[in-house]
């Protein structure tokens, strides 16, 4: 006769099968944490091995910045208030760059030009970014520096903006910006033609636009048709460098086109396509910091990340790039000296915190071209009803401080074309 199931037997039989279930999943639980810590801690670990490594080759070779304003110790936030920064461009040539242009390089002096000088000023909330760029050419006084070795270089009062560099270090050409522009500069940084050539491949490289004739430079080995063309590596490099190529043949064209270059590349680096990619922002990184030698203050990455944060919110209308205002230098037709009332109306807008109003054109020497609708062809906005009086009232958009009509420049939102000829 079969024997019966006791009900104790049964619930004897339930317990033993639910401690085992428990059991195997504790276990699995156990399990899957362990992996979940493993792969969180080395992740953590690659990152701290990433930063500080990225800390100690920044740190090499950094220089103090003369006169510079103190400022807090980075954190990972966006910065506190408005700041400026000097971005110097030289004509030194590097492994790379050595490789690929040979004889430009091998006949140079020795010397090291600053070409290239950016002032680029991020105002406190509401932020907007206003980039101005100096004439290589142009003359001015520059004061008493300290160099790296403790010696001093001698004041001036009529010198090229682009010898400074040669003469004196970074730091002099910071504090000789300061002076001329009476904007403090606490953070500094000076790259080559290797910087250029791969910062852009770190990016993808930039797409940029050549209306007229094409461009066709003999100086720069360019011979490209009108269009779009995205350049990276060597071709980045002729395309900022090329002067007899572009408008009136003058160092001031080329400013316009490198400011269509600039727009460009702001708006390559602020798209998703390399924001949401972690391989090409770390690239960027690691691309930024073989490539530049930084001031103390701008040698900490976190420093780099934190200045980077501010302004990742600035509309393209916001970013402004601007050509210092000057007259030809009465002494020498091929110099440059400084316009102070027409440049006045931009340090007022930069120490007031406005974003800028450009009335002049985009370029004074026909280096580019707008590309934009003209006024008018948009399409007209749909009508709506009036608002009721009673609707809450909205916040109007913060006051532009109109610069000289003499300035030209272009916003980020706007499309210029390099105006390109045959050289």
């Amino acid at each position: 006769m079969p024997r019966r199931t006791r009900d104790s037997d049964r619930s004897r039989v339930a317990r033993h099968a639910d401690t085992r279930t428990r059991g195997t999943a504790s276990r699995f639980l156990k399990v899957t944490g362990i992996v979940v810590a493993i792969v969180l801690t080395s992740a953590l670990a690659v990152a701290a091995f990433v930063v500080v490594d990225l800390v100690n080759r920044m740190g090499d070779g950094a220089v103090t910045l003369e006169d510079a304003p103190q400022v807090e110790p980075p954190t990972i936030d966006a910065y506190p208030g408005e700041f400026s920064m000097l971005i110097v461009g030289t004509d030194e040539c590097g492994e790379v760059s050595t490789g690929l242009l040979g004889e430009r390089c091998s006949e140079a002096d020795g010397g090291v030009l600053n070409d290239v000088n950016l002032l680029v000023h991020v105002s406190a909330e509401p932020r907007n970014v206003t980039v101005v760029s100096f004439p290589r050419d142009l003359m001015m006084s520059t004061p008493e520096c300290t160099l790296t070795d403790g010696s001093i270089a001698s004041a001036t009062d009529y010198s090229a903006i682009n010898e400074i560099y040669q003469r004196a270090g970074l730091s002099c050409v910071a504090k000789s910006v300061t002076d001329l522009t009476g904007i403090d500069i606490p953070f500094a940084a000076k790259i080559g033609f290797d910087g250029v050539m791969e910062v852009t491949d770190a990016i993808g490289g930039v797409e940029v636009c050549i209306g007229g004739e094409g461009i066709r430079d003999e100086q720069t080995g360019i011979d490209w048709p009108a269009g779009m063309r995205s350049v990276s590596g060597i071709e980045a490099l002729q395309f900022i460098r090329t002067r007899h190529g572009v408008g009136d043949g003058s160092d001031l064209a080329r400013i316009s086109n490198q400011q269509q270059y600039m727009s460009r590349l702001i708006q390559k680096i602020m798209s998703d396509e390399v924001l949401t990619d972690p391989a090409k922002v770390l690239g960027l990184a690691n691309t930024v910091v073989d490539n530049i030698e930084p001031s103390d203050e701008l040698s900490n990455p976190i420093r780099l990340a934190q200045l980077a944060i501010s302004i990742k919110d600035v509309p393209f209308s916001d970013f402004a790039f601007l050509q210092y205002p000057v007259f030809v230098d009465p002494d020498d037709e091929d110099r440059r000296v400084p316009d102070y009332d027409a440049a006045e109306t931009i340090w007022a807008a930069l120490r007031a915190g406005q974003a800028v109003q450009i009335t002049g054109d985009v370029t004074t020497n026909e280096g580019v071209e707008l590309v934009d609708p003209a006024p008018g062809t948009e399409e007209e906005a749909p009508q709506t009803e009036t608002p009721s009086t009673d609707a809450p009232a909205t916040d109007a958009p913060a006051p532009r401080a109109e610069l000289d009509p003499s300035i030209s420049g272009q916003t980020a939102d706007q499309e210029t074309c390099a105006n390109g000829r045959q050289n």
